[in-house]
C-alpha cells in the first residue's frame, strides 16, 4: 500500500473517530431553581454538576432569590433557550413561567421540572419529584395516630408558601389533610376543607422569619394549637422559635417535609415530630442523565409507573414511629439526608 493511500485512510480513520464522538458531549443543559440558598436547591445543584460533569455537558444554573420569584427564572429560560442548550432543569416559582416553558420546548429544547410540577402538562416534558402527596399523606397519618384519641379534638395550624396554589404547596397540604382524616373537597387549592379542626393558612414564604410570623398570627387565633403543619423544614424552625417564645414548644407536634440534614437534626432533637425526606440530589442527577439520552437520540424519560411523573422517592423520618405508619429513625435519616 502506497505512503499516500496509508495517510488518507489513517486521516479518514481520524475524521470518524471524531464523528463518531457522542453528540451530546458539547451539550449544554441549565439548572434553574428557586433560589440559591436553601440547603435543598443547593444539594440539587451539587447533584446536577456531578452528573453534567461525569456525562460531559456544559451546565449554567441560574435562580430566583426567593419562592415566587419568577422573573429571574423567566430570564433564564430565555437565556438558555438563546445559548443553544439542549435541556432545561426547573424547579418553577410559579406557573408564571409556562409561556417561556413552552417556547423552551417549541424551540426543541428538552424541559424538565424537578420537584415543583408544572402547571400545565404542555410546558414540560417530564417531572421528577418526590411524590409530595404521599409526603403529605405520611406526615398527616403519624400525626393522627401519635395524638391517638386527642385527635379529634386538634388544633391544627398550616404554613403554606403563599397563597399562589403551587403544585408542590398544594399536594404537601392536601395530602397531610388526608393523612390526619380531614375532608379536601377541591384537593387542586388550599383552604377547600370545612373541618373546624384546622384553625387557618399562613403565608410563611417557606423561611424561618415567615414561620416565626405565621405561627404567631395562628397562636393570636388560637393559643390552643397542637399541631403545626409545615411546608418545610425552615419553617418549622421558625415555627418553633415562635411556640418557644410563647412558652408552648413541649406542648404542640410540628411536622414537616423536606429530610435535610437540619431538619433531620431537629427530629432527633424532638423540635420536629416527623418529617418527611425527599432526595433533591437524585431529581437532578436524573434529570441530567435525561438530557443526555435526548441529546444523543431524541429518547425522552417516561414516568413511573401509575403515577404521570419520575418518582425519586419518600421516606417519613422520625425517632416516635407510630403503628401503621411506616419510618425509619433520625440515624437513618441522616445517612440520607443533605445540607
Amino acid at each position: 500500500m502506497n505512503k499516500t493511500l496509508v495517510t488518507s485512510l489513517l486521516g479518514a480513520i481520524a475524521m470518524g473517530a471524531v464523528f463518531a464522538a457522542p453528540a451530546y458531549a458539547e451539550t449544554g443543559a441549565c439548572l434553574i431553581t428557586k433560589n440559591n440558598t436553601n440547603p435543598f436547591f443547593v444539594k440539587m445543584k451539587e447533584g446536577a454538576t456531578k452528573a453534567a460533569t461525569d456525562a460531559g455537558i456544559k451546565l449554567t444554573a441560574a435562580a430566583g432569590v426567593k419562592d415566587g420569584d419568577a422573573a429571574p427564572q423567566i430570564t433564564a429560560i430565555e437565556n438558555c433557550v438563546a445559548s443553544g442548550a439542549k435541556g432545561i432543569l426547573i424547579t418553577a416559582s410559579n406557573d408564571s413561567v409556562i409561556p417561556a416553558l413552552k417556547k423552551a420546548r417549541a424551540a426543541g429544547v428538552l424541559v424538565i421540572a424537578l420537584d415543583t410540577p408544572i402547571g400545565d402538562k404542555d410546558a414540560a416534558d417530564m417531572t421528577f419529584a418526590t411524590d409530595n402527596f404521599e409526603a403529605g399523606i405520611l406526615i398527616g397519618k403519624w400525626a393522627k395516630a401519635t395524638l391517638g384519641d386527642k385527635a379529634k379534638d386538634a388544633k391544627i395550624g398550616m404554613l403554606d408558601i403563599n397563597k399562589d396554589n403551587i403544585s408542590v404547596d398544594v399536594a404537601r397540604d392536601t395530602g397531610f389533610l388526608v393523612g390526619f382524616g380531614i375532608d379536601v373537597p377541591n384537593k387542586k387549592v388550599m383552604g377547600s376543607e370545612k373541618d373546624a379542626r384546622v384553625i387557618g393558612h399562613q403565608s410563611s414564604d417557606a423561611n424561618p422569619e415567615g414561620g416565626v410570623k405565621s405561627v404567631e398570627n395562628l397562636l393570636a387565633k388560637e393559643p390552643n394549637m397542637n399541631v403545626v403543619y409545615t411546608i418545610n423544614e425552615p419553617a418549622a424552625e421558625g415555627a418553633y422559635q415562635a411556640l418557644k417564645k410563647a412558652g408552648k414548644e413541649k406542648g404542640v407536634l410540628i411536622v414537616s417535609v423536606d429530610g435535610g440534614c437540619p431538619g433531620v437534626k431537629s427530629v432527633a432533637s424532638g423540635v420536629i415530630g416527623a418529617t418527611s425526606q425527599q432526595y433533591p440530589l437524585l431529581m437532578a442527577s436524573k434529570g441530567i442523565e435525561a438530557i443526555a439520552a435526548f441529546a444523543k437520540d431524541g429518547t425522552k424519560p417516561k414516568a413511573s409507573d401509575g403515577l404521570d411523573f419520575f418518582n425519586t422517592g419518600v421516606n417519613l423520618i422520625t425517632d416516635k414511629p407510630a403503628a401503621g405508619v411506616p419510618s425509619i429513625d433520625s440515624k437513618e435519616g441522616t445517612a440520607k439526608c443533605w445540607g
